[in-house]
This record gives structure tokens, sequence and C-alpha cells, in this order.
């Protein structure tokens, strides 16, 4: 079963390196790094990686469509590509306020920006000069003008972290896949999959011609009690953060709306650990993969059944008991 890692700003770049080449020598294809908030760029972390590694692909997940021009965004990764050929991931997201407009970002029209942005950045890695004027993309003339190396198409796969209807179906329709969300329930992936299947049949490509890795929070522990607290914070500030997402995962309204009475955005440590009491054991358990390792597996295996074709751990608790616990399994 293919399997990826996911890293986010919990450990030390230099301890990433080290769970990320103990991955790959227990068998993980990938490890996406994550770059949604204002604490750690993905690059430079997927380089680090990728230089103690020899075969483990390596992915933002995801970088947003609008802080970085994307001719400089096609350079950055054919440079990562210079370093790991074959083994740099793109992936895309749309970001997400108010975090864009305190930085000056005005999200409007996102379905036009990513389709602007993986045309463009497709077409310069694929070593094109492009001439592109959009609504949010103008370039003239530009190419990735290698001058010391040789002049080559880069293998960049390039992937758009969707959620709503309508990005998914963008991403059905121009990309090479899709980073599906988390804290999601299995039974929401059978939404995505149909709004995927739209933009699909809009290129003309059928579910197998698109590559649908998950994010999925995974906490493993021996002892199953330990395992659900490890998620259950985790879990309160995205049911507090992210309610639509949430309810259309079948959270109950009640219990949203008795999380948003005590957060506040944004959240407190404190006003998260005081809502978490109100999150009972089952909604942890709908959201994430969380328990011994039987369990985790076994939840994981929910995800696969439902559309997955790579599940992306997201590792809470010991991150090596986790790999262990993945490394070699079949759903």
């Amino acid at each position: 079963m293919r399997t990826a890692l996911y890293l986010q700003d919990a450990h030390s770049i230099r301890d990433g390196m080290g769970y990320v080449a103990y991955a790959e020598s227990r068998g993980f294809e990938a490890v996406w790094q994550a770059e949604s908030r204002l604490v750690r760029e993905a690059t430079v972390p997927l380089a680090a990686y990728a230089a103690v590694t020899e075969r483990i692909k390596v992915g933002s997940g995801v970088s947003d469509c609008w802080s970085r021009n994307p001719a400089r965004l096609a350079a950055t990764f054919s440079t990562l590509d210079d370093l790991a050929p074959g083994r740099a991931l793109l992936g895309i997201g749309a970001w997400w306020d108010p975090l864009a407009a305190k930085v000056g970002i005005t999200r409007t029209h996102p379905l036009t920006v990513m389709r602007e942005v993986v045309t463009v950045v497709r077409s310069l890695l694929a070593n094109e000069k492009v001439t592109f004027h959009g609504e949010w993309v103008h370039l003239t003339g530009v190419e990735l003008d290698y001058v010391y190396q040789e002049r080559r198409p880069k293998e960049v796969p390039i992937y758009v972290g969707a959620t709503g209807d309508r990005m998914l179906e963008l991403a059905g329709e121009i990309a090479d896949g899709v980073v599906l969300n988390y804290l999601v329930s299995p039974d929401y992936n059978q939404r995505a999959l149909e709004h995927l299947s739209i933009g699909l049949e809009r290129a003309g490509r059928d579910l197998g011609d698109l590559d649908r890795p998950q994010l999925v929070v995974c906490s493993v522990h021996d002892d199953e009690k330990t395992a659900l607290d490890m998620a259950r914070l985790m879990v309160t500030q995205y049911l507090g953060q992210q309610p639509h997402i949430m309810r259309a995962s079948g959270v109950p309204q009640s219990l949203l709306d008795s999380v948003g009475e005590v957060l506040t955005w944004p959240a407190t440590h404190d006003e998260v650990e005081a809502a978490s009491k109100l999150v009972p054991d089952e909604v942890v358990r709908m959201l994430t993969a969380s328990g011994t390792p039987d369990q985790a597996r076994a939840r994981v295996a929910d995800y696969v059944a439902h559309g997955c074709t790579c599940p992306i751990l997201y590792p809470l608790g010991d991150v090596g008991q986790m790999i262990d616990a993945f490394s070699g399994w079949a759903p």
C-alpha cells in the first residue's frame, strides 16, 4: 500500500530529516511538508529531506497560489528537481482567510487564479517559453533560462489542494493529482469524488487518471484513550475554525455551536483545552485515525476504501511508532 508522511512544524527540521530517512527505510513513498501557516516555508525542509534520502518523493502540502510569482514558483521546483530528480511534487492550494487578508492578499476569483498559475507553471516546467496575460498572471516571453545545466523538461507533478466543490472540479480538470483534506470523515470523500469526476469529464479523463492522496490525522498509541486524547485538541480547534467542513463530515450542529461558544478567533490554547472537554470520543474517531496500531490502520483503510490512493499520515505522538505501524501494511 502506498503511504506518505506529513510534517508541519512540531519538530525541528533536523529531526524531520531523521523521520523522513526512517520513513524511506520503512517503505514510505513520499513526505509532504505543510505551508499553510506563517511558520514554516515548505521548500527549505523539502530540500533538507531530499538531501538525506535517495528514493522518497518530497512535496509541498500545500503552497499557496498567491504569494509567489508563478515564474519563481516554477524555478523553485525546477531547482528542487535538480537536487532530487523525479522526486519533487508541487502541491498548490488557495490558502484561507483571515490570514491571507492580514498579509494584504484579496482572494478574489481563486478558481481563475489557480487555473492560471497551474497552467503557466506546468508550461515553464515543460521547458516552454510562455507569454500569458490573464487576470492574475502576466508573463511575456518567459522561460526557465538554464545556462550551465541541461535544458530539459522537469518532471514535477502538480497537485491541487482542494476542499470546496468547485475547486475539486477544477482539480479534476487541470491537475495531475488532488490533495484531499484532513479532519473529514471517510464518507465526506464520496462528495469529493463526485465533484472530481465532473472536472475529469470536462477534460476527457476518468478517475484513474488522477492521483488522490489524502491527509489523515493519525494518533497511534498502545493505549486507545491516550491516542484519542492526543487528537482531541486538534479536532476541537478545527471544529471551531472550519465548521462548514465539520458539518459536511457529519458533526452534529449542536456540538459545533457549543464549541463555537467557547472559542474565539484566533483561539487561545486555554480555550481549545476548555472546548475539547465537549468533544466526545466518537467525533475524534470519525475525523481521525486514532487508537491502537490496529485501530489506526483500520481507520486509514476506510479512507482508502472511499477513494484515497495514498494516505498522507499526520503523526501525533511518537512519529517512529506511527511509521512502524504503517510499514508494509495492506488495507
